[in-house]
């Protein structure tokens, strides 16, 4: 029987603070095949794991990360926020998603990869992110292994595709529907959702085939994956 990649969005938010070591560990523990986190860099070009611009809604600081540095980042959080090989290091052996969110910035990806590559970590990570960011990647790491995040129930235009050859189509679930995700299955990509968090939406994506779902409850996945339910046909 196929089965579903069940990722843990920002590790277990749930249970801890997300991006943080510990939520990433936990997303394991609670059986996440991959765990994603978000990456963006410091002042002084240090990837670290934060999904916002700012500090504010997750660390009650009202500054903007591009305007600190690192050392700065972690006296402002009591080294809260782990860089980007902290996180790679906690989740040795494990796959990685890495989401890039906010807007495209080429200098931000060579050093996001520059890390990865110091890591020994690329053949266990890949990207998501939205188109512009996709292809600042793809340029950078011509065999990286690409999901595009697409915010739309049309179809990405071929060009674009043959330019970032992603191995992933990204969707928020609630754009997707059967014949959505028949399509993406015949144009040869694998399908990836983001974020549901009940079991209904849960089920419905199953039954539709998608193949890998990241959910901030990634223990409820792995528990209707392990009883079979929603799964209705192998593809």
């Amino acid at each position: 029987m196929r089965t579903v990649t069940a990722v843990a969005h920002r590790g277990a938010p749930y249970r801890h603070r997300e991006n943080t070591l510990d939520s990433l560990r936990a997303g394991l523990e609670l059986g996440a095949d991959v765990v994603e986190f978000d990456v963006r860099t410091t002042r002084d070009g240090v990837p670290v794991l934060l999904h916002d611009s700012t500090l504010n809604r997750l660390w009650e600081v009202d500054r903007p990360l591009a305007a600190l540095s690192a050392a700065e980042l972690r006296g402002l959080t009591a080294d809260g926020v782990p860089t980007l090989a902290d996180a790679l290091l906690a989740t040795e052996g494990s796959r990685v998603m890495v989401d890039l969110p906010g807007a495209v910035n080429p200098r931000a990806v060579r050093q996001i990869l520059g890390v990865v590559r110091e890591c020994d970590a690329e053949a266990r990570v890949y990207y998501s992110a939205d188109p512009q960011t996709v292809l600042a990647v793809r340029a950078a790491a011509p065999a990286a292994e690409l999901a595009l995040t697409w915010k739309t129930s049309a179809p990405p235009r071929p060009a674009l595709l043959d330019a970032i050859r992603p191995r992933w189509l990204n969707y928020r679930f609630g754009l997707l529907t059967r014949p959505l995700a028949d399509r993406v299955h015949r144009d040869g990509y694998l399908l990836s959702a983001w974020t549901p968090d009940t079991r209904r939406s849960m089920r419905r994506l199953l039954s539709w085939g998608v193949d890998s779902i990241t959910t901030n409850r990634v223990d409820a996945l792995c528990t209707l994956r392990a009883s079979g339910e929603g799964y209705t046909s192998d593809r």
